[in-house]
């Protein structure tokens, strides 16, 4: 097959989290398996800078042809997720007909606009994978109903397939008006290979001057206000005075919350137990998932976050809220699920904390999960099956002019 991924972001691409990482596993899985495979993108890295590119904007990685458009505000994509890519229409218009099917990655992008348009022209299948982008969270929650009234109920209503991460993004979905047979449940996945060699215990420790007896609470991923970090604050600040030794490390790349929890931590008078070590790539990433000793997601919206996997593969216990999309898939079997509590969350993280025991079976269940269930080869090989049924069933007639 020739397949084309659209995503608003890409590998090296790692502030905007999740989409670009799985964008890419997706895209290397499927070019393994014989495929051909194409990446529409912007040349975003982050807030202020772009991907240093060649003339043409083009590159072949990992065998992966990657076309990176320029994207006129860095800031905007950053901030509000808005990316504005120059050409972009008209390379959809003129190249897309050249593709088996398309797989497009998060809901509301401007270049859906273009993807949605030409492919019902053209009679190319498309795959929809909103990737926890459905809902309708403040802020812009009046913006977003009105994006969807214009365009994206039509790019949900005229996808071949939409596939959802977890059971709850199913159903909003379906709350959607996507109806249920149009639905596949296709989970995030990690590559398993790059967790088989994990660095020594205590290099995190060391270079962050801890002490072996610190037990570490580890939060690690976008520093954003949905990811409940002021509840975390909170509940440490309640850990920490009976519990000296414990040390909150929190890192990631600020979007745009930072100063705000800052700001918490000092009030809350735990500035010398808080270690922000802003983003942690490649071994430095996995060397803090090694000696964490849980790790915590205490969102207050999540649909599936590969940081949970990534802790699982290295064997680290986690604990994270109910409205996590993955709940029930941790909880009692790689670690604890509560309510967005502040006290329930604190009592987790000190059950964790105190008993040695579970936190050896829930590391060790861990990684097998992620070994039998979440390695990117299985899930892909799941994602061909999709491809290959909307091939079959929705694209049989002559493609248009």
């Amino acid at each position: 097959m020739n397949i084309l991924q659209v995503v608003s972001y890409f590998v090296p691409a790692q502030y905007y989290g999740g989409p670009a990482r799985g964008a890419y596993e997706i895209s290397r899985e499927l070019v393994r398996r014989g495929h051909k495979v194409t990446v529409y993108t912007s040349d975003s890295l982050d807030a202020r800078n772009r991907i240093q590119l060649p003339p043409g904007n083009t590159i072949e990685m990992d065998g992966i042809k990657v076309r990176y458009f320029k994207n006129l505000s860095n800031w905007l994509g950053a901030r509000h997720r808005l990316f504005l890519t120059t050409h972009y229409f008209s390379a959809v218009r003129d190249h897309l007909r050249e593709f088996d099917v398309v797989h497009i990655h998060e809901y509301r992008t401007l270049q859906n606009i273009a993807v949605h348009h030409y492919a019902k022209r053209y009679n190319i299948p498309y795959v929809l994978q909103p990737r926890g982008s459905l809902g309708r969270m403040a802020p812009k929650q009046r913006l977003k109903q009105v994006y969807d009234a214009l365009w994206e109920y039509k790019l949900l209503k005229d996808a071949s397939k939409v596939l959802a991460l977890t059971k709850t993004e199913v159903e909003q979905c379906k709350s959607m008006g996507v109806s249920e047979d149009k639905i596949e449940i296709i989970p995030n996945g990690i590559d398993v290979s790059a967790f088989g060699d994990l660095p020594k215990s205590g290099e995190f420790r060391v270079k962050y001057g801890l002490k072996d007896n610190q037990k570490i609470i580890l939060y690690l991923g976008r520093i954003y206000w949905i990811k409940g970090l002021d509840l975390l604050a909170n509940a440490f600040a309640s850990i920490s005075k009976d519990f000296s030794e414990a040390k909150l490390v929190i890192a990631g790349a600020d979007d745009g919350y930072l100063p705000a929890l800052k700001k918490a931590v000092k009030e809350l008078e735990i500035e010398e137990k808080v270690l922000f070590t802003g983003p942690l790539y490649g071994k430095d990433k996995l060397e803090a998932y090694v000696d964490a000793d849980v790790y915590i997601l205490p969102s207050i919206y999540e649909t599936f976050p590969m940081t949970v996997l990534e802790a699982c593969a290295c064997g680290t216990p986690v604990v994270v809220t109910d409205r996590c999309g993955i709940a029930d898939i941790i909880n009692g079997q790689v670690g604890l699920v509560v309510p967005h509590d502040r006290n329930q969350l604190s009592d987790a993280i000190l059950r964790m904390l105190t008993d040695d025991k579970m936190r050896q079976q829930f590391g060790e269940k861990g990684k097998a999960l992620v070994r039998q269930k979440f390695d990117w080869s299985k899930i892909v090989e799941q994602l061909e099956d999709v491809y290959q049924d909307v091939l079959t069933k929705g694209s049989t007639g002559k493609k248009g002019n």
